[in-house]
């Protein structure tokens, strides 16, 4: 298959890219500077390309051939400064629903193609209808789990809304929520796979590594399950 992946130089985006290739699939990585990323770049059936995520019309330009896009949009690149995407994900929560109306405007003129969209775990339910992301109480107790300022609690509601713009949508959208402590480490492939409301471990943490959600995106590409749906992982 060809997958294109928007944000192939981040935490998840890379190991996306890595799972794809190394199943075989050919893949278009997609950065701000392309130029850049291609710097030491030997692997086979990859291309990379620029693309503005909030330009519609770049978007459309890149889709045809494409069977799959996964967009790993976040402001800044966190695997590189972490704090820095923080930082612009409070200054300006609505980036991450703006990207999805854009992305969603570039799909009327490609209609087959797949999204998957890899978002946040805030809005994902705590409870049957309880969202976490609605509650500030269980929003700033995360927030201090994983050593984040509260203020952050804006961009976790900037995901929900992202999400809730695709919920609108009749295209062929996924949404990923990741479990919500996600950090590089170790590919496993075991894990558990939810819907709506997270998967806890056996101390009742939510956590995956970035390796096993590439594992799971690309399982999602070649075995669709969550069609106009979403879903998370965990251990």
């Amino acid at each position: 298959m060809h997958i294109g992946v928007i944000g192939a130089t981040g935490t998840i985006g890379s190991r996306v890219v890595t799972e794809a290739l190394e199943r075989g699939h050919r893949v278009t990585a997609f950065s701000r500077d392309a130029a850049r990323s291609t710097a030491g770049e030997s692997r086979d059936n990859i291309t990379w390309t620029d693309i503005d995520v909030f330009d519609p019309a770049s978007i459309a330009a890149a889709l045809p051939g494409l069977d799959v896009l996964i967009s790993g949009y976040q402001p800044g690149n966190a695997a590189k400064d972490f704090t820095d995407t923080v930082r612009r994900s409070i200054d300006d929560p609505t980036v991450y629903a703006t990207a999805a109306r854009s992305l969603l405007k570039a799909l009327e003129s490609r209609p087959r193609t797949r999204l998957i969209v890899i978002g946040g775990a805030g809005s994902l339910e705590v409870s049957p209808g309880v969202v976490h992301a609605d509650h500030d109480e269980l929003i700033h107790r995360s927030l201090d789990q994983l050593g984040l300022p509260r203020e952050y609690a804006a961009a976790v509601r900037g995901h929900r809304d992202a999400l809730n713009v695709l919920r609108t949508s009749n295209r062929l959208w996924t949404y990923f929520s990741p479990a919500e402590d996600i950090a590089p480490g170790e590919r496993t492939g075991r894990f558990r796979i939810g819907g709506d409301q997270p998967v806890l471990d056996t101390e009742g943490r939510s956590r995956i590594s970035a390796e096993d959600a590439a594992v799971a995106l690309i399982d999602e590409v070649e075995l669709p399950r969550f069609v106009q749906r979403r879903f998370t992982i965990g251990y």
